[in-house]
């Protein structure tokens, strides 16, 4: 027999690995991290780069530069994420205007660019000028009559089908992963799945091109969810340039929850909503220094978008404004009104929407895409083009909707009989019926918001970049508007009645229309993505009204109650489910009675659990039991007969050592016996060269008794963001639970298909 003292002389060549290998650490594709090991690993790396920062200067200023790489990820981050927001911006608004004409002057000019630089613009005709010509105009020399009419129409749907044909060609060609909003991806990613290439460099260059063209077809979509995608894609770049990111996956996803806020940031000019809506929305682990360089990231983005000025405005967003009117107390009742359509209108749109996705996803309208999107782009630029609210984009329509009508607004909606004769009671509102102008786009607008409730649910979830925000919000302010002129008439018909004597000043204006828009807009958002404190604070950071925070609160919370009462599940978290992402929602009570020993496999009449032992099986023993079976990992045991757990170790790590170990070990053959211990185990004269896996091995894998409540259970999977579990009794090993057995389990109590949960 051979001692270990006897075997010191090749004690050199079996510890091999105490030198990182290639590889080691990382996951594959569609696994889950575990975010113990990762936040474990860092620890260590800092441990070491602290004790090493005494020992020269050199050091210390490494180990400064590696503290302050957080910081310069951050800025990077808000550099890129504000410059790409701001050059979508701008790329729309001249695409968008491209589909209706051109400018002479300058073709890459919008019309509004076009009509600044003109000398012959007056006040009332702001919009003409002889620089902007329509393409009937040029064409034909017809601004006026049907052959120009049918000309503009034609040639409106040919550019929104041209736009959206390239869109769905780059996408399905260059970066399948560009379609789609991308927040139910971040969601899952960050809660520690691995979907290699989302957040690569091609879904990065093909998603920012394709979102301006999907915007400028005129689709019933927005930039808004694609654009954290965008900024995630930033995020993932930049951590790969430090290695203390690119080496830990649990570290990259911290940068990628700072880099969701700056998206938001960027998406409405909103950077604490930002900082919130990563916090609320995305997240998953969050520690209080993201939330910091969140708040930085947000601001320089923010920043950068401003020094861009795509608007020319000097806002952050086309709908900025300010309302001069105070709100009155009895307005409250049809903004809690606004907040219960806002919640209706959500569960109505999740249903309708999941509904359609499935049905693209289990039958063959899934083979035919850019068919789909063909389709859908000319059914939609075909009923937009005669309703003035539908043709323009959805931001230029919530701007308008947002607004409040002053003595230059030129809009339809300000169409109100002024009469300076007519005279005013102390007690009265200021004489403002409705013209037929407003009576015009009432009609219009209520055609317009039944064919967005409409064209949404078809529209969100083609194979192209799709933004929920936008036509949610559009929804919400169309029926806000309406609701608002409603009560503002009936305080100038009914202004005796005792809930509106006295509401106003002589000659200030009681209701404003444009912040029952703002409401309901709030309230609709709020109903299909259940955001809350995140949706407030955007809303009054796109407005700048800190008094309105009362209504938008009231409208966001009732319409969350609303839509709760009809399934807890927001749109992101349904379309989580729909593809079958492993993802372990915090929001999600698990109320059931059963125990650990109802979950593990394996379970009554199945094979017995695949093991390593510490140091009685051989290479091809590991590697048979590799092949054979497809596990991510196996528990290590004393023996078969005793099954006292000694720790667990990851499948590719094994696979991995063990390439390496042929490689670099000599005398490591099939017959050569792995061991997990700390001394070779006693062998006889003449046996090949053991080979020592103890750095590879888990020593503190996580464990439970077979009687823990699988309520326990699944709060220590949610919290420390588990792969699996080991189940004990006694220190023997009776089985194991991995995250997707959890998940089947949570299915199967909400009396769901358990297969639904695996990735499709």
């Amino acid at each position: 027999m051979v001692s270990a003292g006897d075997m010191n002389g090749s004690g050199n060549l079996m510890d091999f690995l105490d030198e990182p290998f290639p590889d080691v650490g990382t996951y594959e594709d569609f696994h889950t991290i575990d975010w113990l090991r990762e936040k474990s690993r860092d620890t260590d790396r800092h441990r070491k780069i602290t004790s090493k920062s005494k020992e020269s200067i050199w050091e210390f200023i490494k180990s400064l530069l590696d503290a302050w790489s957080g910081w310069v990820v951050m800025l990077l981050i808000g550099l890129l994420a504000g410059t790409l927001a701001g050059v979508i911006d701008l790329a729309v608004d001249w695409m968008t205007d491209l589909k209706e004409g051109v400018c002479l002057s300058a073709f890459w000019y919008s019309h509004e660019q076009c009509c600044w630089t003109s000398n012959e613009t007056t006040f009332d005709d702001r919009d003409k000028c002889p620089q902007w010509q329509k393409w009937s105009e040029l064409l034909v020399s017809q601004s006026e009559g049907a052959s120009a009419y049918i000309l503009n129409y034609f040639l409106y749907i040919m550019w929104a089908l041209c736009f959206a044909f390239l869109a769905v060609s780059l996408v399905r060609v260059f970066a399948p992963y560009a379609c789609g909003s991308g927040i139910p991806e971040i969601k899952t990613i960050l809660s520690g799945f691995i979907i290699r290439g989302y957040l690569g460099k091609w879904t990065l260059l093909i998603k920012t091109v394709t979102l301006v063209l999907v915007v400028s077809s005129g689709l019933s979509l927005g930039k808004e969810g694609p654009l954290v995608h965008v900024a995630c894609c930033c995020g993932n770049f930049f951590s790969s340039l430090f290695s203390k990111y690119s080496k830990n996956e649990g570290k990259r996803r911290e940068v990628l929850s700072a880099a969701a806020a700056a998206g938001v940031s960027v998406a409405f000019g909103a950077p604490i909503g930002g900082v919130l809506f990563s916090l609320e929305e995305v997240s998953y682990y969050f520690p209080l220094k993201t939330l910091w360089r969140s708040f930085f990231a947000a601001l320089v983005a923010a920043f950068t978008l401003r020094s861009i000025n795509p608007f020319g405005n000097s806002r952050l967003v086309l709908f900025y404004v300010e309302y001069h009117t105070p709100w009155y107390m009895a307005e409250l009742f049809p903004f809690i009104l606004l907040g219960v359509f806002g919640g209706l209108w959500g569960t109505l749109f999740i249903r309708c929407n999941i509904a359609w996705c499935r049905r693209r996803k289990t039958t063959r309208l899934g083979k035919y895409p850019v068919l789909e999107v063909i389709v859908i782009t000319a059914i939609t630029a075909i009923i937009a083009y005669p309703n003035p609210y539908t043709r323009r984009s959805t931001s230029e329509l919530i701007s308008e909707l947002f607004n409040d009508c002053g003595a230059l607004e030129s809009s339809q909606l300000c169409d109100y009989i002024n009469d300076p004769n007519m005279t005013r009671p102390v007690d009265d509102i200021p004489d403002r019926p409705a013209g037929p102008g407003v009576y015009t786009a009432m009609w219009q607008l209520a055609l317009a918001l039944v064919f967005k409730i409409v064209i949404t649910i078809f529209t969100f979830g083609m194979k192209i970049p799709s933004g929920l925000f936008i036509p949610s919000m559009a929804v919400g302010a169309m029926a806000g508007r309406m609701v608002g002129i409603g009560v503002e008439q009936l305080a100038y018909h009914h202004h005796d009645w005792i809930i509106f004597r006295n509401w106003c000043r002589p000659g200030a204006d009681c209701v404003t229309p444009g912040l029952y828009a703002m409401v309901g807009a709030a309230a609709c958002l709020g109903g299909v993505t259940r955001m809350t404190v995140s949706l407030v604070v955007i809303m009054f950071e796109l407005t700048g009204g800190l008094e309105y925070i009362v209504p938008l609160m009231a409208a966001a919370v009732t319409s969350k109650w609303v839509a709760d009462a009809f399934g807890k599940e927001g749109i992101y978290e349904a379309h989580i489910h729909l593809n079958g992402y492993p993802f372990l929602d915090v929001k999600d009570e698990f109320t059931h009675r059963t125990l650990a020993t109802d979950v593990m496999r394996p379970r009554r009449g199945e094979a017995p659990l695949s093991v390593l032992t510490q140091d009685s099986m051989t290479v091809e023993d590991v590697e048979t039991l590799i092949k054979e079976t497809d596990y991510n990992g196996f528990p290590v045991v004393v023996s078969k007969d005793s099954e006292r757990l000694i720790g667990f170790a990851q499948r590719r790590e094994l696979i991995l050592a063990i390439k390496n170990a042929r490689q670099r070990q000599d005398g490591v053959v099939s017959n050569s016996i792995v061991y997990f211990t700390e001394d070779p185990p006693e062998l006889p004269p003449n046996s090949p060269h053991p080979l020592k896996l103890r750095r590879i091995l888990n020593l503190s894998p996580f464990t439970v008794t077979d009687h823990t409540p699988m309520e326990t259970v699944v709060d220590i999977f949610r919290k420390l963001g588990l792969r699996q579990c080991l189940v004990t009794r006694s220190g023997r090993l009776l089985g194991i639970i991995t995250k997707k057995d959890v998940l089947r389990h949570m299915a199967q109590m909400a009396n769901q298909d358990p297969e639904s949960i695996m990735f499709n």
